[in-house]
């Protein structure tokens, strides 16, 4: 019989139909390594090998939702149906570890044409691919960057529309959740910042005209997605520069996500502007999870320099998000859930192909199924 668990971070929890086998998440991490947006081999074992150690959600890397929204040529792609198919094989197999699927929709914007990190940063060319950008302003994000072009009106209305197309295909692939990606200093987050957008019409000034895009992306995405299976934002709380967006203006956009049908915000931070301070210290974004999950009313992720099992349990415990979502540990350590696992005394769910490594307590796999009606 496995031990009955006493720590929250091996409950499980449920947005609408969907139900997590527990609190432990992969944080969507670009992988630069895609074709013309199709995923690959390298996609399937990398998010499978993290469903194998016990995740209770994987979430994919940015799918840019229109080409020019990528942002390097390698960004995995959701812009069209013929990227359907090597998704769907992808969460075919998460879904055979008894993992929910999520895939974060996006668009890089004025950060966008970019070459992948590997060699170091660095703006495309037009002889080498490079194509122009777009922002809500004629503001580059630092040297070495492009200046984007404002956004038109005809432009605008196409962002929207994209979003929710991006949020079809995914249900066409089987994902079981969809984020939003409005942090890190991409599109969405440029129009939030008044650090990127010091646009005079209605989607610049004040607040409500900074928040507008993301609300009309989040209420066409809402209108596409199945209202029986979840969908969250990922939100950058603070820019850490003076004069840039706030964690007061987080929870009051929090708020009203939840009115326009969001379940749940995943609370980032900076990536806004390239001399942002960021105090880097083990659970330095936890806080801000916290704030918005008690005075927004929605359930909320927390992430960064979450390493520790005891560390994550905490997190949860005190009511500071309902689940916790982890990037670089997860790089380092494909296996931490079962891991954690372990040095917390839970039960844990190992592949029957690995049960001979793993500590007596543990269990075999019993996946939670995706709900049938999609």
């Amino acid at each position: 019989m496995p031990i009955p668990m006493s720590h929250p971070l091996f409950s499980p929890f449920q947005l609408r139909s969907v139900v997590f086998a527990n609190r432990i998440g992969v944080s969507p991490m670009c992988q630069y390594s895609s074709q013309d947006g199709m995923a690959t081999d390298w996609h399937l074992v990398h998010l499978g090998s993290r469903a194998q150690g016990g995740a209770g959600l994987v979430m994919m890397e940015a799918a840019a939702v229109l080409p020019e929204g990528r942002i390097t040529p390698g960004d995995l792609g959701i812009w069209k149906d013929e990227h359907i198919p090597a998704l769907e094989r992808i969460v075919t197999f998460l879904h055979s570890q008894g993992v929910r699927a999520g895939i974060q929709l996006a668009h890089a914007g004025r950060k966008a044409s970019m070459a992948a990190p590997f060699g170091g940063e660095r703006l495309l060319l037009p002889r080498e691919g490079g194509w122009p950008t777009v922002a809500p302003s004629a503001l580059a994000f630092g040297p070495g960057y492009s200046t984007p072009k404002p956004l038109s009106p005809i432009g605008l209305a196409a962002i929207a529309p994209a979003f929710a197309q991006g949020a079809r295909r995914a249900l066409a692939a089987q994902f079981d959740f969809v984020e939003i990606h409005a942090a890190h200093g991409y599109l969405l987050d440029q129009f939030l910042s008044p650090l990127a957008n010091r646009r005079t019409d209605t989607y610049g000034g004040s607040f409500r005209n900074r928040t507008r895009l993301v609300l009309e992306v989040v209420d066409a995405v809402r209108a596409a997605w199945p209202q029986h299976l979840p969908l969250f934002v990922r939100l950058s709380a603070t820019d850490w520069v003076e004069g840039g967006w706030t964690i007061d203006e987080t929870v009051e956009l929090a708020g009203l996500f939840r009115e326009h049908g969001v379940d749940l915000v995943d609370a980032s931070s900076g990536g806004q502007a390239p001399n942002a301070q960021v105090p880097l210290e083990p659970g330095y974004q936890v806080g801000f999870a916290g704030r918005i999950r008690r005075e927004a009313g929605i359930p909320t992720a927390a992430v960064g320099l979450i390493s520790d099992p005891g560390q994550a349990d905490a997190i949860v415990a005190r009511g500071d998000a309902d689940i916790v979502l982890l990037g670089r540990e997860m790089l380092r350590d494909p296996y931490f859930p079962l891991h954690a696992a372990a040095v917390l005394g839970e039960a844990a769910s190992w592949p029957v192909q690995y049960l001979r490594a793993a500590p007596k307590h543990s269990t075999e796999r019993t996946p939670i199924k995706c709900p049938e009606e999609r």
